[in-house]
């Protein structure tokens, strides 16, 4: 073979090479977007590099497999239905402290279900994969938990931070098979 056609060959093999590179990249983002839904794009922004963004990610994902999250049972979900009660309850007379029980409440039911608590952020992460639309909530109702602390929220945003840990506390403590909270009652 005349050795132009070998370079033909090569530098066909280099251009395949080079799409399926592309294409494998294109399904990455896709897969990791449709995945993490706002969650991929406040990574992004945090890192300024999708590259180093989609492997944050994809760390998040290989972590939470190692992980051996478990459904409450019946007895756990009632238990933390009534202190949820007893917890939203107190808002009225004390909405600061209802709040800051409600962020322990949510992390008490993260640990019971298998979660590790390190530090907010790495809990953050770990929600994120299996509830990414709602790690958003968690960071925002967290980061006015915290400002409460400094005597730096409003009622209204401790109303919100309180919708927000509802949101994701009924989300933890719902029963397999998409019992809802509620009906756990």
């Amino acid at each position: 073979m005349q050795w132009w056609i070998w370079v033909l060959i090569t530098a066909a093999l280099v251009v395949v090479g080079v799409v399926a590179w592309a294409m494998y990249r294109k399904q990455r983002t896709g897969r990791l977007r449709e995945s993490f839904g706002p969650e991929y794009d406040r990574t992004v922004q945090a890192a300024g590099d999708r590259r180093e963004a989609e492997s944050e990610l994809e760390a998040r994902q290989k972590r939470r497999e190692e992980l051996t999250i478990r459904p409450l049972d019946p007895a756990a979900r009632l238990r933390y239905a009534e202190a949820w009660r007893v917890v939203q309850g107190r808002f009225v007379d004390s909405p600061a402290d209802s709040v800051r029980d409600a962020d322990r409440l949510v992390t008490d039911v993260m640990r019971e279900r298998g979660y590790p608590m390190d530090d907010f952020e790495t809990r953050a992460a770990d929600i994120s994969v299996d509830h990414p639309n709602l790690v958003e909530n968690y960071r925002a109702a967290h980061a006015i938990s915290v400002s409460s602390d400094g005597g730096d929220a409003g009622t209204e945003d401790l109303r919100q931070a309180m919708v927000h840990y509802r949101t994701l506390f009924e989300e933890l403590v719902q029963g397999e098979g998409g019992q809802p909270m509620r009906e756990a009652r």
